[in-house]
């Protein structure tokens, strides 16, 4: 007989609670991956946690209760402890995002270095020589890999972008914002790694009196209603953010049903140009 199934899958959060309300990316996310588990009979069990170590104790008390069937290991990390734990303690994983060499574990990879080439192609269109990025935090793989693409884009370009490092929130993205547009010499376009600091920084932009997008075009990763609804309605690299739920649900459903594990990518992220980019000044 084979283990009893927990009708459940994990997923852990370790990230400031007060941003899981206020970011769209991660409710879309979760609704995808439910929308196949459902049918199956599986659930998400969702656990919101601030930091590693405490996303750790939560994947040994999983384990050791035979709560889950398996876990969604998401925001991987340049320096991350976590994909030896779960080797260690076998709980089966699907990884969301680069594979962990130490995991044996599928994954269902994302194309982050494609994206900025593609909006950074629109930006030097636009005749954008001074450009910056307001990133998440900078020891998230993703974070890296956009800061690799940017920097390498920008030197072939003969340019050198401005990089400050936010945490996704909404204080971040004013407050760097304005600390960017303080500057003697303040860029001319800002790319946000989320939509939420990107709505955060076109409000400081407003209140300083810098007109978007005639003084500073802006970009936002991650589309979303706040994207849209803003005025000027924000220029975003859009991502199928449903979808790409479903596709991890698709992965761990092949896990728990002990068959192969077909190799994944989440949907690629397109330029949506909008109103809030325009030809530089």
């Amino acid at each position: 007989m084979g283990t009893p199934s927990s009708g459940a899958v994990g997923l852990v959060l370790a990230r400031p609670a007060r941003l899981l309300g206020t970011e769209p990316f991660f409710m879309e996310f979760i609704a995808g991956i439910e929308e196949r588990l459902t049918p199956h009979d599986l659930s998400l069990l969702l656990h919101v946690v601030p930091a590693h170590d405490a996303e750790i104790t939560a994947y040994r008390r999983w384990a050791s209760g035979g709560l889950v069937d398996a876990v969604l290991l998401v925001n991987r990390t340049v320096v991350d402890p976590r994909p030896a734990v779960l080797r260690e303690i076998g709980l089966p994983t699907v990884v969301v995002g680069e594979p962990a060499p130490e995991l044996a574990a599928p994954a269902v990879r994302t194309d982050d270095a494609g994206p900025i080439e593609q909006v950074l192609a629109h930006l030097l269109a636009l005749g954008h020589t001074r450009i910056a990025r307001i990133t998440g935090p900078a020891g998230l793989l993703h974070t890296a890999a956009r800061t690799t693409a940017l920097v390498d884009g920008c030197r072939a370009a003969g340019l050198v972008p401005t990089i400050v490092e936010g945490d996704y929130s909404e204080e971040a993205g004013a407050k760097l914002t304005a600390a960017l547009l303080n500057r003697q010499e303040p860029p001319t376009a800002i790319l946000y790694d989320n939509d939420v600091m990107a709505v955060a920084g076109l409000t400081t932009a407003k209140e300083l009196g810098v007109a978007v997008p005639g003084e500073l075009s802006l970009v936002a990763w991650d589309d979303s209603t706040l994207c849209r609804l803003a005025t000027p309605a924000l220029t975003t690299m859009s991502v199928d953010v449903h979808q790409f739920g479903v596709s991890v649900a698709e992965s761990v459903l092949e896990l728990i049903g002990g068959g192969p594990v077909t190799p994944r990518w989440s949907p690629t992220a397109v330029l949506v140009p909008r109103d809030s980019s325009a030809a530089a000044h």
